[in-house]
Order: C-alpha cells, then sequence, then structure tokens
C-alpha cells in the first residue's frame, strides 16, 4: 500500500501539494482562527479531599470559586505600609480592584484581613478573590489591575502583584532556535541545500495543519495552555526525523543508480514503513495517558498523537510529491544558495538572542538571502552560479560507524558493561525523586510575581504564599468543639498562624492556616500529611485540608498510584508489537530493557538538576524543588516513544541486512553503518529542538525540553551505538529466534518492506552500489 500510494504522490505531485496540503493548512488555519481556541487546565480530582474543600465553600459562596491572588506593597516611611499616604493610596487602589466584575478583595486595613499586616518588616498584602477558576481567560484581567497603579505616586511605596495570574510566562522562540539548528545540522549532513529544505520544510507543512487541528480540538478537549508549545516541541522533532530518514534512502537509492520515481517508492516502501510503525508507536505510547484518568492530560495526551500523525502523513505523502518536484537536483548546491541560507540563519540567531524581533530578523535574513540570489544571476555573480564539489563518499567498511561497530563486537563485554554503569549512574538521583509543582518563587527575580513572593516571604515567612484552606461539614461541629480545634490548628508545629474557625453558612465551617515553609518545601507536604493523618483525627471532627499545597499533595499521590498502569500498559504493547514486526523473542525485550534505561537516565537528570539544584544557574532554573508531578508520565510515554523510534529504524536495517546474508555479526556492523550517522544528525536536531525550550521561563517546559533532550542523547549514543551492537553480538544469531507457536499467533507486520532489487547488493567492504550511499555525518 505505502509503494502504490508513494507512487501515487510522486506522479500527481502537483495535485497533492497544491490541491490537498495547501489548502488543508489555509482551511484548517481559517477555521481555527475564525472559532478560536479555549486551552484551560483543570487539575481537579473528583474524590480528593482538597477538592471537597473547594465545594464545600463554592456551595455557600459561589463567588470563592476561583483562584487567589495577592497585592504585596512595602513602603521605606518611617511608619511602614501604615503610613497615611500609602494607606489612602492602596485603599483607593484595593478599591477599584474590587469594583471589578468577578474580583473582590480582602485589604489589610479591614479587620477581616488585619493579619496581612506583617509585624517585623514595613510589608502587607491584600487577598484577591476570583469567582471562576479560568486563569487563561483572566489573563487580560491581570494586566487591568496591574495599570490601576500607574497613577500612585507616593515616595517609597512598592506594589508587586503575587500568584500564578501574574506569573508572565514568556514561551521563548524554541520553534525558530529549532528549526535554525535543524538548518545547520542538515546542511551539514547532506552539504546540499536542497536536501536540508525537504525535511525542514515538510516538518513545517506538517506544523502549520497539527496546529490548527489541536487549536480546534481544545475546544473538545482540556488543554493547558503549553498544549501547543508541547505539540510543536514533538511534532518538529519527529517530523524532521521523519522526513530524514525517507530523504536519506532517496539520496542512497539515486547514488545505486535508481530512477527518482523507483527511489521514492523504494524509499517510502522501506523507511517509510520503519516511519509508520515509529509514528504509530509514539501515539501509542502517548494515548496511553488516558489510564491516568485525568482530563488535562488527556487534552496533552491527543494534542501530541495529532502532531505526530500529521508530520508521519506529511512524511509518506507530502514528502514524496517534494522529491518529485527535485528529481535528480537534490544534491546539487550552488554557492549562492549555500550563502543565502547561512546569512539567513545567523540572522534569525541574531533575532533570537540579541532582543531584536524574530519577525524582523528573519525578514531581513530573508530579504538578504534572496539579494545573492538574485545577485547569482548579474555578470558579476558568475561564481556564485558555480555548484558546490560533491563529497568523496569512502567505502563502507573505512566509514567510521563501520569501524566502531567492529570495534564495539570484538569487545561487547566490556562495552556493555560501561555502557550500563554510565546508564545506571545517571538514573540513581531517580531513586530520591519527589512530585509536587513549583511555585512563584522559581520564576526570574524580574518578574512581579516573584518580587510579590519574595515580599511575602521576607514579612511574613515563605508560607503566607502557599495558605492552607480547611473545612468542615460535620454535623457535630459546634462551638466548643470548633475552639478545641482552633488550639489544636494552631499548636500544631509547623504552623505559623492559623485562623480560628469561621460558619460561612449553618454546618459549613472554615479555617485558614499558613505553614512556616515554602508552598514546594517538602516539610510543607509533610505538614498537610501529619494534619489529615494525626491532628485531624485526633480532634474528632471531620475536617478536610485543602488549598494549592494539599491539591498538589493530591495530583502527585494519585499520579504515583497510576504511573505504573501507564508504564506497564505501554510496555507490554510495545514488545508485543515488536515481536510481530521482527519476529523476535529476545530483540522486543532488549529494545524495551535499552528504552528504561533511557527513561531512567532522563529522570535521573531532572532530579538532579530541578530537585537537587545541581547546575540549576547554568539552566535557569530558579529555586529548587519538587518535578512537575504530571511530567514522569508524559516524559515517559514520549521517551519511550521515541526511544522506540531509533530502536526500529536500526534494528529494522538490521533485520534487512541479516535476512539478506544471514550472518548476524555482519547484519549488526552494515546496519549500524547504515543508520548511526543519520540517527546522530537526527537526533542532534532533536536535542537542539527539545533543548530550546530551557531558554524560557516557564519551569515546566524546560522540565519537558530537558528531559527529552538527555533521553534523546544518551538514547542515540550510549545506548544506539553501544549497548545495543554489544548485546546484539552476543546473542548472536538468537537474536532472530521465536518460538514457533508464538510465531503463528502474531501478525504479520513488516517494517523493511521490499526494496527494488539491485538496489542494495553491494556489501560491507566490497565496492558495491550501496558503498556509495551519501555522506552523513
Amino acid at each position: 500500500m505505502l509503494a502504490r500510494l508513494a507512487r501515487w504522490s510522486f506522479r500527481r505531485r502537483r495535485l497533492m501539494v497544491f490541491g490537498i496540503w495547501l489548502p488543508f493548512l489555509v482551511l484548517v488555519s481559517a477555521i481555527s482562527g475564525a472559532i478560536g481556541t479555549d486551552f484551560h487546565t483543570s487539575f481537579d480530582l473528583p474524590d480528593s479531599e482538597s477538592k471537597e474543600v473547594q465545594d464545600a465553600v463554592t456551595a455557600v459562596q459561589p463567588e470563592d470559586a476561583g483562584d487567589v491572588a495577592q497585592i504585596a506593597f512595602t513602603s521605606t516611611s518611617p511608619e511602614g505600609t501604615q503610613d497615611p499616604a500609602v494607606k489612602a493610596a492602596m485603599t483607593s487602589l484595593f478599591e477599584q480592584v474590587d469594583a471589578i466584575e468577578g474580583v473582590s478583595v480582602t485589604s489589610p486595613y479591614t479587620p477581616e484581613g488585619e493579619q496581612f499586616n506583617s509585624d517585623d518588616e514595613p510589608v502587607s498584602f491584600a487577598q484577591i478573590q476570583f469567582s471562576e477558576r479560568d486563569q487563561a481567560g483572566y489573563l487580560d484581567l491581570a494586566d487591568e489591575i496591574q495599570e490601576l497603579d500607574d497613577d500612585i505616586a507616593v515616595p517609597g511605596l512598592t506594589i508587586e502583584y503575587g500568584g500564578q495570574l501574574f506569573g508572565i510566562f514568556e514561551f521563548p522562540e524554541s520553534e525558530a532556535l529549532g528549526v535554525l539548528a535543524a538548518v545547520v545540522i542538515l546542511l551539514i549532513a547532506f552539504g546540499s541545500v536542497l536536501a536540508m529544505g525537504l525535511p525542514i520544510g515538510t516538518a513545517l507543512f506538517g506544523l502549520g495543519v497539527g496546529a490548527g487541528i489541536v487549536g480546534l480540538c481544545s475546544r473538545l478537549f482540556s488543554m493547558p495552555d503549553f498544549a501547543l508549545q508541547m505539540t510543536a516541541m514533538i511534532g518538529l522533532g519527529v517530523g524532521i526525523d521523519y522526513a530524514l530518514f525517507i530523504v536519506t534512502r532517496y539520496r542512497e537509492n539515486l547514488h545505486a543508480g535508481m530512477e527518482p520515481e523507483s527511489a521514492v517508492i523504494d524509499s517510502v516502501d522501506t523507511s517509510g514503513r520503519a516511519v509508520v510503525f515509529a509514528g504509530i508507536t509514539v501515539m501509542i505510547s502517548l494515548l496511553g495517558l488516558f489510564v491516568m484518568g485525568i482530563s488535562f492530560v488527556r487534552g496533552l495526551a491527543v494534542a501530541g498523537a495529532i502532531g505526530v500523525l500529521v508530520m508521519m502523513i506529511a512524511a509518506i505523502t507530502l514528502l514524496p510529491a517534494l522529491l518529485g518536484f527535485v528529481g535528480r537536483r537534490i544534491d546539487n548546491t550552488s554557492r549562492a544558495a549555500a550563502a543565502a541560507v547561512g546569512f539567513f540563519v545567523v540572522l534569525g540567531l541574531v533575532g533570537i538572542f540579541s532582543g531584536l524581533p524574530l519577525g524582523i530578523a528573519l525578514l531581513l535574513g530573508l530579504l538578504l538571502a534572496l539579494v545573492i540570489v538574485v545577485a547569482s544571476f548579474l555578470p558579476f555573480g558568475r561564481s556564485l552560479r558555480r555548484s558546490l564539489p560533491h563529497r568523496h563518499v569512502k567505502p563502507r567498511e573505512q566509514q567510521f560507524w563501520y569501524r566502531w561497530s567492529r570495534f564495539i563486537q570484538r569487545r561487547p563485554w566490556p562495552a556493555l558493561a560501561g555502557g550500563l554503569v554510565v546508564m545506571l549512574a545517571l538514573s540513581v538521583p531517580l531513586l530520591s525523586i519527589r512530585l509536587g509543582f513549583g511555585d512563584t518563587g522559581n520564576l526570574p527575580e524580574e518578574q512581579t510575581a516573584r518580587r510579590a513572593y519574595d515580599l511575602i516571604a521576607d514579612g511574613f515567612g515563605p508560607g503566607f504564599n502557599g495558605p492552607l484552606y480547611l473545612a468542615s461539614t460535620d454535623p457535630n461541629a459546634d462551638a466548643a468543639t470548633v475552639a478545641e480545634f482552633d488550639t489544636a490548628l494552631q499548636n500544631t508545629p509547623g504552623i505559623a498562624f492559623a485562623s480560628a474557625g469561621t460558619e460561612l453558612a449553618p454546618g459549613t465551617w472554615t479555617w485558614q492556616a499558613y505553614p512556616t515553609t515554602s508552598p514546594q518545601d517538602e516539610a510543607t507536604t509533610d505538614l498537610v500529611d501529619r494534619l489529615r493523618d494525626d491532628v485531624i483525627p485526633a480532634t474528632g471532627l471531620d475536617v478536610n485540608v485543602g488549598g494549592t499545597v494539599a491539591a498538589s499533595t493530591d495530583f502527585s499521590a494519585y499520579l504515583g498510584k497510576r504511573l505504573p498502569l501507564l508504564i506497564g500498559a505501554v510496555l507490554i504493547l510495545s514488545f508485543i508489537l515488536l515481536m510481530a514486526v521482527f519476529r523476535s523473542l529476545l530483540v522486543p525485550l532488549k529494545a524495551v530493557v535499552m528504552n528504561l534505561l533511557s527513561v531512567g537516565a532522563s529522570y535521573g537528570f531532572i532530579v538532579a538538576v530541578f530537585q537537587w539544584g545541581w547546575g540549576r544557574q547554568l539552566f535557569g532554573v530558579g529555586q529548587e524543588g519538587p518535578v512537575e508531578a504530571w511530567a514522569p508520565m508524559m516524559l515517559f510515554a514520549i521517551t519511550f516513544g521515541l526511544s522506540m523510534d531509533y530502536e526500529v529504524f536500526l534494528l529494522s536495517r538490521m533485520k534487512e541486512e541479516y535476512d539478506r546474508t544471514g550472518e548476524n555479526a555482519r547484519a549488526v556492523a552494515d546496519g549500524l553503518a547504515a543508520t548511526a550517522r543519520v540517527i546522530t544528525a537526527a537526533a542532534l536536531i532533536m536535542v537542539c529542538v527539545f533543548g530550546a525550550f530551557v531558554l524560557g521561563n516557564d519551569r515546566s517546559l524546560k522540565l519537558f525540553g530537558l528531559g527529552l533532550a538527555i533521553a534523546v542523547l544518551v538514547d542515540a549514543t550510549i545506548v544506539r551505538m553501544i549497548l545495543v551492537p554489544a548485546t546484539m553480538e552476543l546473542l548472536g544469531n538468537k537474536n532472530w529466534w521465536i518460538p514457533k507457536w508464538i510465531d503463528r499467533l502474531l501478525p504479520r507486520i513488516e517494517v523493511e518492506g521490499h526494496a527494488v532489487p539491485g538496489a542494495h547488493d553491494g556489501r560491507a567492504g566490497e565496492p558495491g552500489d550501496e558503498d556509495r550511499e551519501p555522506e552523513l555525518v
């Protein structure tokens, strides 16, 4: 089927590009723009204590159902925040904020908020209560609130705005940086502008379509506001990689003497099969997140799966059409084209790192590139029209990766032991992983939310940035029992301040308690557990603990219990699929173990950086804190899927060589030599795409991008280039053994396809056509 699809796309390339893909891109973008998106995040767990507190409060006070923020202020006046001028200005500000629909303010100058005045420092804060939990919907409102203090001109008065709502999460120009990095890597790898441009162009087409579809799906699923960035991160990585593998096979076929149409058909029917299987594996891993049973996680899974699906389809339909336009010119590059691309990349990087608007920088780069191209057609530009010389390609046995494979195969036990030691060492920090959520204390100091956090922490203690809310609907609660509970709560170690119980409505009592430690501190989580397990049961009242910290504790505990289900489901399904593809028992088992090592190394690295604080300044991480509770499941699903990509590409080529020669050692060496260079280039692109998200200030995306980058890096180097050839050599022909009864039960799935006869007849070390494959670094 893939061969027929490739033939149809090649022969009807104008229809495929201008009649299908381009109109579909415009249509999806137009519909998404007209209807609009609805990205929002819901962290609620239906049966959790924190949700019960929220429900108990909103049942009697629905106006308190939303998020909470703060207006923190300090004054250098001798009277501090009690200075009459400060008091008048801030009271006026509070009244203006309180007048906004859906917002209420508790002022420190009222009896209800007198505890918001510090006894030790000239610091006070007001509490802002929103009526709905719609952080994305309140972003414009946050700007409106901050603009209200523009006319305040009290000497020595400093005003800051705290809470997640006022945290400005500036997404870096990650997609642009990833694309520019891919341009450089592919240009070095291929030595051809056209060969470089095809994978990137295909991926950008797919990214545009995928982003439009994800935007539409945000109205059907609960998707967080970073779903598009995550889709772009995954989509660009796999999209460029998938197209890269097919383009590499296409060039290899042309060098073997095939006609362009046959070369395209063979490329899609061989490498294209591996792309389809790898894409399906990634989607299965992502959709496995549905077992977590959380709405926004399902939304992220759908967004990621859509991005991968679109890129997979683009690689086997759009790319063959584009190859049809390029034909044999894929290796031809003029000096003008190379110079134009170089200037475009340089100006793009200048725009990203210098503060110059990226759009202007890229436009200048494009104009300069056009000038160079136009100049090449003028009489004085004759030298620019000259083609760059083609690279001399060594016979395969003289190439680095073939010699490397033989080196490892001659020393399999030391290689295996050394690789395992490194991977296990990287995984050691995983043993101390602590799940939770970061707070605004992790934001850069130039942000108002971070400065408000520091003000409140200095004036009251870090725990005032994450109060606990307690609620009870116990029918046995009365003034006497509540008074006893007040005493027990206030005397609990780790509580800096606790309010007396307030009866919001008959039968509904509430309390506020401020820990002595910050929201993301492990001691605060321990306090929540101690209240629930020891303090509250001893009072005899049925009281639930809620608030941001408690919700984080509930969420982390829930995910910790569900994560083994996700891991088990993905491992079992992947093992069965690999057995069906490679007709082997040991190869899929080895693949699953190797992929788990990559995941473990990724987990260990992010624990060391984000939880322990190792190298946090290097990566721009604020304070050390827990690993974001949702990150391990997302990292596992995506990392496992991407690791399986490289496993499939490498093993399918080894299997193809083994079927052709029947010699395991030669198949391992030839398979590694044929794929290692392209896997290296693909991995470098993914590392750059994922690593670019470390440049932003969103801790979640930093953690996610760095985790994926490390996973891909170790997988494409230590795992694929050391552990795989070592284990394949040790197992010998047993690699391809499978019990006959299992073989009969499994469906037949061919990843290798049917290569066109004569395309790959050269043996490693012999002057066959295959030795003339294009050189990749």
